[in-house]
């Protein structure tokens, strides 16, 4: 039994992390950012952290700022 796992095309990964990005930016947008600014910050924060911020009263675009 083999415990390697099936290849992966390279088309599958740009896809899959496209598809990501996508998800991060509407998440991001949905706490408060402009869309120009999610899209920015979508791959280099964790939206997590950027919510967990916004609920305790911090603006969305500051909470980027802090944990970015």
């Amino acid at each position: 039994m083999s415990n390697t796992a099936p290849a992966v095309q390279p088309e599958q990964i740009d896809d899959e992390t496209g598809a990501v990005h996508a998800w991060r930016v509407r998440r991001l947008t949905g706490l408060g950012l402009a869309w120009p600014v999610a899209e920015m910050a979508a791959d280099r924060v964790d939206w997590h952290e950027v919510a967990s911020l916004v609920r305790r009263g911090c603006p969305a675009s500051l909470a980027v700022e802090i944990v970015g």
